[in-house]
């Protein structure tokens, strides 16, 4: 059973940062695809950044390039986003999601919520 556990989110002030992380279970190795992903209420569903886990390098949207970074732990099991400069438009609920053994990398640039596993969310409120 595959279970992605969100953390670390909260509220800051507009120019904070704060980490995410998101601790997977279900699933060892590398080859795997991981993303965050945001929404809030009444908007569409949002690609933030997403990263095949062997030997990936995270694919960003273009509003998180230049202040977010996405990172995996060494054992490929927790993946983490660093947001920098945080602005009252980055305010969303920010979920973790992933795709077991996809049949290529090329499947970890975006993907919907019928596909892989999606992690309960934890909410993200910046302030001006």
């Amino acid at each position: 059973q595959v279970q992605l556990v969100e953390s670390g989110g909260g509220s800051v002030q507009a120019g904070g940062s704060l980490k995410l992380s998101c601790r997977a279970s279900g699933f060892t190795g590398a080859g795997n695809c991981m993303g965050w992903f945001r929404q809030g209420p009444g908007k569409q569903r949002e690609r933030v950044a997403t990263i095949y886990t062997y030997k990936g390098t995270p694919n960003y949207a273009d509003s998180a390039k230049g202040r977010f970074i996405m990172s995996v732990s060494d054992d490929w099991n927790t993946a983490y986003l660093q947001m920098n400069s945080l602005q009252p438009e980055d305010t969303d609920m920010y979920y973790c999601s992933a795709i077991k053994t996809p049949p290529g990398p090329w499947m970890c640039g975006d993907w919907g919520t019928s596909v892989g596993y999606w992690g309960q969310g934890t909410q993200v409120t910046v302030s001006t």
